[in-house]
């Protein structure tokens, strides 16, 4: 066989695994560099320019790229089954230097807007919560396919090894999370529920573990309480937040204007009220680049308002576009699940980091069109956030790299398979037997052909392929 010249013409002829996800994950990012670098007003800092926000998401970006271009070329599933093994240790140990509030030269607990979330480790700040997100959906779908195979250690009964290895791991997290957003550790918890659930978790367990879930959360609350709410402030946020039916609006129309009840009533309803103007004035087609004019107002409007930002200057056109590249991921997703065929951590994976990116996406833009209290979620791979893009980048790598081992072996099965001209031969045989039954010349025979179809199945065997 003579291979193809290499030319620009045929680069993407070359390019493995989904070619779909590929384009997701790169329009992600351009629209991410478009929109940091006009929603970057609130940014700046002393001499600061534009453009210098903007050099420091392209080396993001950089290194994002890098991340998901490493995972794409790794070619052993093992690899990536031995640093998922690890997951829940890595997490508990920046979660516990997270609630330690640990402050030593090198590591630094940082509190940001009355919450824990951050660690800084000398020069660089890690977002806590966006890593434990991905290590978290990989360590479970780990240990259910870890399970199923007989590989875990400890007690002879299976329903102590989901305990020790699945469930235990499970509700500490959620525990953990909540001193640092109620808000995040339910979604995060949900995400791992979701995991479990589609792992083959039992109907009573999951119930069961349901059930010891709310009682963790409801005994947090009762810590607040007994504390005199000193422990556990989260639980305080979450409960004003949602039992809080005073009308600031009204407050700042009665108040006078520039009164300390005036600006307190303003300051309570200026993101979530600026989010829906922005997306109100973006109508159908939108300002434009560089035109909105909630950028000035929001705080946060790159972070945890980037949809209402997208929606002003490109109107719903610009959202559609969002919303179709999220819901795309889904259905590619999908084809990859089932293609890996009965590797249950290949297929966990994929299905679990799907379901965090798409959920987090979604629940970003309920949160902007004012559909439930505020959150603080990102945008995946769009808005500003350092720690939470180099993770979802890490995310959209591995679901890159099993869509292209599943690939390989589907085609290493195509070329296994019965050679075409053999078929070719036995079906014009049958044609010329038919023909002479036709005219006279023999009987009939009857035949029944039983043809095999190829199962996809990612072994362990089959799991390194020659690039």
């Amino acid at each position: 066989m003579v291979s193809k010249k290499r030319t620009v013409w045929n680069f993407f002829d070359r390019i493995e695994g989904d070619k779909v996800v590929w384009i997701i994950a790169l329009m992600l990012i351009l629209i991410s560099i478009v929109c940091i670098f006009s929603s970057t007003s609130r940014l700046l800092e002393g001499s600061q320019t534009r453009l210098d926000i903007v050099k420091g998401q392209l080396f993001i970006v950089a290194a994002g790229l890098a991340l998901i271009l490493v995972c794409y070329n790794i070619k052993n599933i093992k690899i990536f089954r031995w640093f998922s093994q690890w997951g829940f240790l890595f997490s508990f140990a920046l979660l516990a230097l997270l609630i330690s509030k640990i402050n030593t030269g090198f590591v630094k607990s940082i509190e940001l807007n009355g919450a824990r979330r951050i660690l800084q480790f000398g020069g660089f700040q890690v977002h806590v919560f966006e890593v434990v997100k991905v290590a978290m959906v990989l360590y479970l779908s780990w240990a259910q396919d870890a399970l199923k195979k007989g590989e875990l250690k400890g007690p002879a009964k299976e329903i102590w090894k989901k305990i020790i290895y699945i469930y235990a791991p499970f509700l500490i997290t959620l525990l953990m999370l909540v001193p640092g957003s109620n808000s995040a550790a339910l979604f995060i918890g949900g995400i791992m529920f979701l995991v479990i659930v589609i792992g083959g978790g039992a109907l009573r367990d999951m119930a069961l573990l349901g059930a010891v879930a709310v009682g963790l959360l409801a005994a947090a609350w009762g810590i607040y309480e007994i504390s005199g709410h000193k422990y556990m402030e989260r639980i305080g946020t979450a409960i004003s937040r949602i039992s809080e039916h005073e009308d600031y609006e009204q407050q700042a129309i009665d108040a006078r204007i520039g009164s300390d009840e005036f600006y307190k009533a303003l300051d309570k309803i200026r993101q979530p009220y600026s989010a829906k103007i922005a997306i109100k004035e973006g109508g159908v087609f939108g300002k434009g680049p560089g035109q909105s004019t909630q950028r000035y107002v929001v705080p946060d409007i790159s972070e945890d308002y980037m949809f209402s930002f997208i929606v002003e200057e490109y109107g719903l056109w610009g959202a559609l576009i969002i919303i179709f590249l999220y819901v795309s991921l889904v259905a590619r997703a999908s084809i990859i699940v089932r293609n890996c065929g009965k590797d249950t951590y290949a297929k966990l994976s994929v299905a679990g980091l799907c379901l965090l990116i798409t959920g987090q996406a979604f629940l970003h833009m309920f949160v902007n069109a004012d559909i439930g209290p505020m959150t603080g979620q990102t945008l995946p791979l769009i808005s500003h956030g350092n720690s939470a893009f180099l993770c979802f980048s890490l995310a959209f790598g591995i679901i890159l790299s099993f869509s292209r081992i599943a690939q390989r072996k589907i085609e290493k099965e195509q070329r296994e398979a019965q050679p075409l001209l053999e078929l070719k031969e036995s079906v014009n045989s049958g044609l010329d037997v038919l023909d002479a039954f036709e005219s006279g010349e023999v009987p009939a025979v009857e035949e029944e052909l039983e043809p095999e179809e190829p199962v996809t199945e990612l072994n362990e065997e089959d799991d390194e392929y020659e690039l």
